[in-house]
């Protein structure tokens, strides 16, 4: 099988190719044989009922500082001339965001998008994950600088950060003295027009916060990733290490929870991330990562794997 595939995503001349699982799914890709476009969330056009972007043709090979290689752009009818789009931008998940899920929802049985636009516009990371609180540690949701000193009087220690924030920015810790608690929400309803999120601090975040991965509701791997020296974010973006692991009981819980659902709502690349063995944090579907981390520690090919699963569901889509 020779897939048409269409990569909506950041800039390739920005990404890291040590790490970035973009760029792994595509050398994947390509490695079978599928045809690799690339284009921007901002090149999506709509017109006479098509949905189309201005797209390279792209070969990728994995040589830092010429990794890629485009060819002269054409106008690619996502719902006619591709069999796949990867819609793999990373956040904020803005109106941008939302506004190109809508539009790739108009290609729905046509073309398969991974992950499912309408799924993904439906299942924010912080907000979906509260259908599950009972694997989650206490957690609110407000604007609310009184509810924010009353939940932190409760629970001692807290972390406060976006709602709709991605790779561990604007994260911050605030301690039982409750010092700079009122000035963070200041700070953040006037940066923020939404919500945000308030959670008991866990100390357990110190041995880790594990990043499992889930394709197509099955458990593929996990990673275990570590915060740097005087940091509480373990990301791998703001300098956590990764390590190898393996899932607790409470993690199996958790994910043989979450994997019908996931399935049902076609998110076929998931990444959930758990503190402690047991504390169920966010539900990642818009730009999961993570993957080039567990194939390094386990000698997998989560790529493959991915790959395998899209192929099953365009097969299907094909078939009816």
């Amino acid at each position: 099988m020779t897939l048409t595939v269409a990569v909506q995503m950041d800039p390739l001349d920005a990404i890291n190719i040590a790490g970035d699982s973009t760029f792994a799914l595509m050398l994947s890709a390509q490695a079978r044989g599928h045809r690799l476009f690339h284009y921007a969330a901002e090149d999506l056009n709509y017109s006479a009922g098509k949905v189309w972007a201005r797209a390279h043709p792209v070969m990728v090979r994995r040589v830092d500082g010429d990794h890629f290689a485009f060819g002269d752009p054409v106008r690619l009818d996502l719902g006619e001339d591709a069999d796949v789009v990867l819609m793999r931008q990373d956040p904020p998940f803005d109106l941008g965001y939302i506004t190109a899920t809508h539009l790739l929802e108009r290609i729905a049985g046509r073309t398969l998008v991974v992950n499912d636009p309408a799924s993904v516009r439906n299942a924010p990371e912080k907000v979906w994950v509260l259908d599950f609180a009972r694997f989650m540690p206490p957690t609110l949701v407000t604007r609310s600088i009184d509810e924010a000193r009353a939940f932190l009087a409760e629970h001692g220690e807290v972390v406060v950060k976006p709602l709709h924030g991605n790779g561990g920015k604007a994260i911050f810790k605030v301690g039982a003295d409750g010092a700079n608690l009122s000035s963070l929400i200041e700070v953040f309803n006037t940066a923020y027009r939404e919500p945000h999120m308030v959670q008991a601090f866990l100390p357990g975040v110190a041995k880790g916060d594990k990043r499992i991965v889930l394709i197509d509701g099955a458990v593929a791997g996990a990673v275990n990733r570590l915060p740097g020296e005087g940091e509480i974010r373990s990301n791998l973006a703001v300098g956590g290490t990764a390590a190898k692991t393996e899932l607790t009981a409470r993690e199996r819980e958790i994910c043989d929870a979450l994997g019908p659902e996931l399935k049902r709502r076609g998110l076929i690349f998931v990444g959930i991330d758990v503190i402690g063995g047991e504390w169920l944090t966010e539900i990642n579907v818009t730009s999961p990562t993570g993957i080039v981390a567990i194939d390094r520690f386990n000698g997998t090919d989560t790529g493959a794997m991915i790959w395998d699963a899209i192929e099953q569901r365009v097969a299907a889509l094909a078939a009816g």
